[in-house]
């Protein structure tokens, strides 16, 4: 039998190209369906632990799934707006935070909440210091290495629309710090103050008080009140710094002010309870829904289509085997000469067959050492690809 592996051995790696062809045959049929189970097992694995770790959340009426996987993931556009008073149903009841993401900063989110957030999350700070005043974010660790930025340095906002001229114009912000790492889209994306995503959207704005202003740059001197308006042309800080923080104010109350989404911590089931039947009545403004279940129902259909995968694959790995019986049987028939030689110094029946099955012995130990080390190389890197879909989705 020794002798036998040995010839095979040899007739192997004289016929590489052929052996080659084989071992990726098996490669590819086999390591394929397997490679997506390892994902998609870390794909549900991440998505249901993020959306376990938030109970509630609320939004404008649309898509539930929108909704969900916006205020998890901030990648996904809101159904809508709510405003920010929306808040004030619930905070008896547990605690309320908001979630407003609308623009970006060198492509990468902007995400406008609350102090609330970081302790919800147990995100701490790598370095720096955390929101301290409007005009300051912090970074996540991928988004800060990625952007190349540290505490101390300055980061403008990008524009909504390059022609829009009329519409609200980037504000340079200041990073104040950096977060540790979570292994989360919160790695991904820049967090700053809610009031300070109103600022980017001209909601609250800053500029040189009326009093100082030239009687060119005023609408009306004297309205018969005392009351001074500036004209359009006065334009607003594009900077919020020590010097010019209390010229800033906004116009009308911030309880209508919009929010993307608002995310509920209840204070027990009960309130939990409570809450869901308020947002299922008729005259709800806006929607509440659970994430997990909103999950949930979306890896179901996941899983089902997987299931078309799996038919697939079964169908493909029987296909290439019978592939590769032809293979066999033709190469036995083209091997011909050679046994017919063998056979002449007294090589028996059994002989051949022993040295054909050492051939696809090698050949599959081959094709299985391959596959051993591709499903190696995706489960080390699965979590890091899928957080990365993830992000970029």
């Amino acid at each position: 039998m020794r002798s036998a592996f040995q010839l095979a051995w040899r007739y192997v790696l004289y016929h590489r190209f052929k052996s080659l062809l084989m071992v990726l045959c098996i490669v590819l049929t086999l390591l394929m369906p397997i490679a997506l189970s390892i994902l998609l097992s870390s794909f549900n694995r991440q998505i249901v632990a993020r959306a376990e770790a938030t109970p509630l959340v609320v939004g404008a009426k649309g898509s539930r799934v929108d909704l969900a996987m916006h205020t998890l993931y901030f990648k996904t556009k809101a159904p809508g707006t709510l405003p920010f008073g929306e808040r004030l149903t619930s905070t008896d009841r547990g605690t309320v935070i908001p979630v407003h993401v609308r623009v970006t900063a060198r492509k990468v989110p902007v995400v406008g909440t609350s102090l609330d957030y970081f302790e919800f999350r147990d995100i701490g700070l790598a370095s720096g210091d955390g929101l301290v005043r409007i005009g300051d974010c912090v970074l996540g660790s991928e988004a800060a290495k990625s952007l190349g930025l540290k505490p101390g340095d300055q980061l403008l906002t990008d524009p909504e629309n390059v022609f829009a001229f009329a519409g609200p114009e980037p504000l340079k912000m200041r990073v104040n710090g950096i977060l540790e790492p979570t292994n989360t889209p919160d790695d991904d994306v820049i967090f700053v103050d809610i009031k300070t995503s109103w600022v980017i959207e001209g909601l609250i704005h800053g500029h040189t008080e009326a009093e100082n202003l030239e009687s060119g740059d005023l609408l009306e001197n004297d309205a018969g009140d005392g009351t001074l308006t500036a004209a359009p042309s006065v334009r607003p800080y594009l900077e919020i710094t020590d010097d010019n923080i209390g010229s800033f104010h906004f116009h009308g109350s911030t309880d209508e002010f919009p929010v993307t989404a608002l995310i509920v911590v209840p204070d027990d089931e009960k309130a939990e309870a409570l809450l869901l039947g308020r947002y299922l009545r008729d005259d709800a403004t806006a929607q509440m829904s659970e994430p997990i279940v909103v999950v949930e129902e979306l890896m179901d259909l996941v899983f089902r289509v997987k299931q078309f995968f799996t038919a697939n694959a079964i169908l493909i790995s029987l296909s290439t085997t019978l592939l590769l019986l032809l293979v066999i049987l033709l190469s036995i028939r083209l091997r011909k000469g050679e046994m017919e030689t063998m056979f002449k110094i007294g090589c028996g029946r059994g002989t051949m067959i022993s040295l054909i099955l050492a051939e696809l012995v090698i050949v599959s130990a081959i094709a299985a050492c391959c596959i051993a080390l591709g499903v190696w190389c995706v489960q080390l890197n699965a979590d890091e690809l899928v957080r990365g879909w993830l992000s970029n989705a």
